[in-house]
């Protein structure tokens, strides 16, 4: 069990370790609330997890070049948020209205699974030579890590020092953090390939 444990956290780490970043930014955005983070990650690591689990057991594992098309999530925020940016869109009724709706978590979820399309690869074949036992206590691990790096992000964006600088331009950034994310994995996973044919 010790050994699952050891793989699980340098599974979790060294897949999600570029989501700090982009958590950074959602917690620097003021249309993002502290709940509305916290549940959209839960759900998008949930949801990479339970893929990979699911494709385990049915060794069915999906072309990169198709999972590279989650990286049209973070491209689409990254390009409103900067239209938002460009017109001005940053009423206080606007931010209620974030505030108060889904449309934030299902964005933090999306970006979530966008960005770690390429961990079903990782975790896939991972999951297929452990037990249900084994996938189960790894699945645990993964939701005490996703509370550790929500909480690393939360409190560097609330840093006495480093905090203010990350808020005030925060969420200047993000879009472009956003378009250059969604890129990259189009880039990773060989996607402009299926648009060349």
């Amino acid at each position: 069990m010790l050994g699952v444990f050891g793989v699980a956290i340098v599974m979790f780490a060294s897949t999600n370790i570029d989501d700090i970043f982009v958590l950074l930014g959602f917690f620097a955005d003021r249309k993002f609330r502290l709940r509305q983070i916290v549940i959209g990650q839960y759900l998008g690591i949930g949801a990479l997890y339970g893929f990979s689990a699911l494709a385990s057991f049915l060794v069915f594992v999906i072309p990169a070049t198709y999972i590279g098309l989650l990286g049209l999530a973070p491209i689409y925020f990254g390009v409103r948020r900067l239209w938002e940016l460009w017109n001005g869109i940053e009423t206080d009724e606007d931010h209620a209205k974030a505030s108060a709706g889904h449309g934030n978590i299902v964005a933090v979820a999306l970006v979530t699974i966008a960005n770690g399309g390429d961990n079903i690869s990782i975790y896939t074949p991972l999951f297929a030579t452990r037990s249900a036992y084994e996938i189960l206590a790894i699945g645990c691990i993964f939701a005490i890590l996703t509370a550790v790096w929500l909480g690393a992000a939360h409190s560097l964006v609330n840093h006495p020092t480093l905090g203010a600088p990350i808020r005030r331009h925060g969420h200047r950034i993000v879009p472009f953090v956003l378009i250059a994310l969604g890129i990259l994995i189009f880039y990773e996973a060989g996607t402009a390939t299926l648009f060349l044919r």
